[in-house]
């Protein structure tokens, strides 16, 4: 709770994983992928309630042994490849209402801390708008980016008469590093979005914005895990 307004807590994880099977519990360090989101969500001051909404009973089974709760079984029809990102949010709104902000954490974020997810909690509410995600300064600045045209030749897709040949050179620009999403219960059941017309952005380090999409991913989270003596 942050100022008498409830917070609930969603860690979406589906079983099914085409890249990487069993990808929300493969084991990483020895922790199942999603423990290392629960541990840091569990030291949160302002959440309240803290669930996993899953299809899969080894994933539920899991995530309550490390200390999430899973009040409910998500449909299947809402855990499919193609099931909208919000809608296993919605759906927990439906099954658990009352409360006043809502987090997203996607357990593909292990190296999110407490700190962040408290953070952007505090920024959303001194801030007085109703949406707030965590992003990271991209390394590529989009003036860098290309397509290639049907016959084959580079097309710029970022029009700028002022290239930045050096990166440091160039304005900062900022990615969504898919680590938290926050807003207030009442703005997500109007816009069914956390990007609204008025976000504000709770800026993380590199090192804690790796989303894990591959194999290559978790090796690089090891990396980070074992070099940090995490």
């Amino acid at each position: 709770m942050i100022n008498e307004k409830k917070v609930l807590a969603v860690i979406p994880a589906r079983g099914g994983s085409k890249g990487v099977p069993k990808k929300n519990i493969k084991l990483l360090n020895s922790k199942p992928l999603i423990a290392w989101t629960i541990e840091e969500a569990r030291r949160s001051q302002y959440i309240d309630k803290l669930i996993v909404s899953s299809d899969d009973d080894e994933i539920i089974r899991i995530s309550e042994e490390w200390g999430a709760e899973a009040p409910f079984k998500r449909p299947l029809e809402l855990a499919q490849d193609k099931t909208p990102g919000m809608s296993p949010v919605l759906h927990a709104i439906e099954k658990l209402p009352g409360y006043d902000y809502i987090v997203l954490l996607q357990p593909t974020s292990p190296l999110r801390l407490c700190q962040d997810i408290d953070g952007a909690i505090e920024l959303l509410e001194l801030s007085g708008v109703d949406s707030c995600v965590s992003v990271t300064e991209t390394s590529i600045p989009p003036q860098w980016l290309y397509s290639i045209d049907k016959e084959g030749f580079m097309e710029s897709i970022f029009n700028s008469i002022d290239f930045p040949f050096q990166r440091q050179a160039g304005q900062a620009f900022y990615e969504l590093n898919g680590a938290v999403y926050v807003a207030t219960m009442k703005s997500i059941l109007t816009y069914k979005k956390f990007l609204q017309e008025k976000t504000i952005p709770f800026v993380m380090p590199k090192n804690r914005s790796v989303d894990i999409d591959n194999l290559e991913d978790f090796h690089y989270c090891e990396f980070l895990l074992k070099r940090h003596k995490c």
